[in-house]
């Protein structure tokens, strides 16, 4: 019971440095043109809190427990969001293969979409990203795995902007999808909270 204990303090330790870490260094507040297109006052940069020392840490904590608990063997999405995640779940201690998934595939070389180890037949692949706003980028990853045949048994964002995409992507994905922690909890006081 012990053993049980301290890795739910583990998880709670780890959640709650990385939410200090993105309202630290990555909120930005003013307006800015997001992926999906939408205009909005505020922006999560994501990357600038989680490939600093601590927020790494906390997230490899927390990505390589759900890449156990779902029993994935692969983990990983489109680059370049899902790159240092898919990173983190490795130094974490995931027993898995990370992996990057183009947006097209290249026009030489080995002109594959999926890059990193090869994924067999057999793989459960959690698909991770770092912002979710409307789900586009994860999408294109989810894609990609079914189109090679691939299993998908979650997928992980690292803050949900909680704007319709952890809808589309379960849908898409058919497997759960987990957001680390969400803009409520990173900007409450935002002007359009409520709006999405």
């Amino acid at each position: 019971m012990q053993a049980i204990d301290g890795h739910t303090e583990q998880l709670r330790e780890a959640r709650a440095t990385l939410l200090a870490e993105l309202r630290e260094h990555a909120l930005i507040v003013g307006e800015v043109t997001l992926t999906s297109g939408r205009v909005a006052q505020y922006y999560v940069d994501a990357k600038r809190a989680i490939l600093r020392p601590s927020g790494f840490a906390a997230l490899s904590v927390l990505v390589a427990d759900r890449v156990s608990a779902w029993g994935a063997s692969a983990v990983g999405g489109t680059t370049m969001g899902a790159d240092p995640i898919a990173c983190a779940a490795l130094a974490g201690g995931a027993e898995a293969k990370a992996f990057f998934v183009r947006k097209d595939a290249k026009a030489h070389g080995l002109q594959r979409r999926v890059e990193g180890p090869l994924l067999e037949p057999a793989d459960r692949c959690v698909v991770v990203e770092d912002v979710v706003t409307t789900g586009g980028s994860t999408l294109i990853a989810i894609d990609a795995l079914h189109d090679a045949g691939h299993e998908i048994c979650g997928v992980v964002s690292v803050l949900d902007r909680l704007a319709g995409g952890s809808e589309a992507i379960e849908r898409a994905a058919g497997a759960p999808y987990v957001a680390l922690t969400t803009i409520d909890e990173v900007y409450p006081d935002r002007p359009d909270r409520g709006e999405a």
